[in-house]
């Protein structure tokens, strides 16, 4: 049985918006600026317009909600205002308190790590600042729930505000394309 649906993967650019249409007066930048995707295509989870990295598009909605679901890990590359210590890691991997929907919220357990080496796909990046401003230094969080600007909260409650955040796997997917590369896919994972 062949899939009747189209799936994409994108590296989002910094200063996209995760849609194809936004009826507010100022001007944004959409993924339908970068592709042409076909009708009814629907971006699977959405990275916010300060965030890059690894964004999965489809036409078929069961298999978006099968991506969304709280069994496919994401990770994400956070770089943060200043060193980040072994201790604040072990924080945000036990879960750490954060706002949501003005509610308090304790993250679930996850998968965190400081990051020495960057991957090739990550490129260049905006300039975030320079050395004159203080060090700033990289983790990697793995989650499998998704609340409003999650893992930029998280590493706030920990004392090292994240710079500039970039997801750069979903499942068994990573990142390989460059910023603003487009590429279709027969399936994300077998259904």
């Amino acid at each position: 049985m062949t899939d009747s649906h189209s799936h994409f993967m994108i590296h989002k650019p910094h200063g996209y918006l995760s849609q194809f249409i936004y009826e507010k007066k100022r001007h944004k930048k959409l993924l339908g600026e970068l592709y042409a995707f076909p009708e009814g295509t629907m971006a699977i989870g959405r990275l916010d317009e300060d965030s890059e990295g690894l964004l999965l598009l489809t036409t078929d909605g069961m298999m978006s909600e099968m991506v969304r679901s709280q069994t496919v890990e994401k990770e994400y590359y956070a770089q943060v205002d200043g060193i980040i210590t072994q201790e604040a890691v072990e924080q945000v991997k036990q879960g750490v308190e954060i706002g949501f929907k003005g509610i308090r919220y304790t993250t679930k357990p996850c998968e965190a790590h400081i990051i020495t080496e960057l991957p090739e796909c990550i490129g260049e990046g905006r300039r975030i600042r320079d050395e004159r401003h203080g060090p700033t230094s990289w983790i990697s969080i793995t989650l499998t729930e998704g609340k409003f600007r999650q893992v930029r909260k998280m590493t706030a409650a920990v004392g090292f505000p994240t710079l500039r955040l970039i997801r750069i796997r979903v499942g068994t997917l990573s990142l390989q394309l460059k910023a603003g590369e487009v590429a279709e896919v027969e399936s994300f994972f077998n259904k």
